[in-house]
């Protein structure tokens, strides 16, 4: 069984907030995500994403959409659909769902992004995590990031799609501290939307139950580092508090960006 709460918030510099989430407790499923482009189409594109990946999901399970989601501007997806981009033959059912369900929205999104000037360049970051039968399978791409927090360890299950992380990747020499302070740290080297095609991430292992999945966008993990994070989760709240007090430690560490977490507690 999955428990999960999430809080998001514009923070206290930005004018609008370009950050989108949604929780599915009954599919095992969590999705966030942290929009970009001007015109507020950093918005639009973090809800299409959103959107798209809890349709592709729910409708792929076998669960009833709410009125709410059937109104919204996402195509519906029928089985007859199921991985028209093709599977990876390493991942398991649930890991190639994830992993179609992100390339619908990267799809969908390019698609909408050429009808209107405005939404010209629009992207998004996005993370999905589904838990089903004591199993892990979680999808990303971009920065925004899916932590595990177990046995008191927090780590991070994600790896971001920067620059910064590129680079300490590839080169066993390069000194994390120094490039801190690169300009172009933040770089984002692959996100949903931008492009007809994006490199979709996939994760998956075994729960024991017990565990806390945490998920945030960049203005969250951009100024609490791990030990901080570590520490707020084990604090051992229900969902809710621990997600609202992520989120206020990132705004009282001076975060100048939207902000938003998602704690998820998985009982066996």
């Amino acid at each position: 069984m999955l428990v999960a709460y999430g809080v998001t918030d514009k923070g206290r510099v930005r004018s609008t907030n370009e950050d989108c989430f949604a929780i599915r407790e009954e599919l095992g499923l969590c999705v966030i995500a942290d929009g970009m482009g001007g015109h507020n189409a950093g918005e639009v594109a973090a809800r299409l994403a959103v959107d798209a990946v809890v349709n592709v999901v729910a409708e792929w399970s076998g669960a009833d959409r709410g009125a709410d989601e059937q109104r919204r501007d996402t195509p519906a997806v029928h089985q007859v659909d199921r991985h028209p981009f093709g599977t990876d033959p390493a991942l398991s059912d649930a890991g190639n769902l994830l992993r179609t369900a992100i390339l619908f929205a990267n799809a969908h999104i390019f698609e909408k992004a050429v009808t209107a000037e405005h939404y010209a360049g629009m992207g998004t970051t996005i993370v999905v995590t589904r838990v089903t039968d004591g199993r892990l399978a979680a999808a990303h791409v971009g920065d925004s990031r899916l932590y595990l927090f177990g046995g008191g360890t927090l780590r991070q299950v994600t790896r971001d799609d920067s620059w910064m992380a590129t680079i300490l990747a590839t080169d066993p020499q390069a000194d994390p501290l120094l490039l801190q302070h690169h300009p172009m740290r933040n770089a984002l080297t692959n996100v949903v939307g931008a492009r007809t095609r994006t490199e979709v991430h996939v994760v998956e292992e075994s729960l024991a139950g017990g565990e806390l999945l945490l998920l945030t966008t960049d203005g969250v993990h951009g100024v609490l580092d791990d030990e901080r994070l570590e520490q707020l989760m084990g604090e051992q709240e229900h969902p809710r508090e621990l997600a609202e007090r992520v989120v206020s430690a990132a705004l009282t560490r001076g975060s100048r960006d939207n902000c938003t977490a998602i704690v998820a507690r998985y009982t066996a």
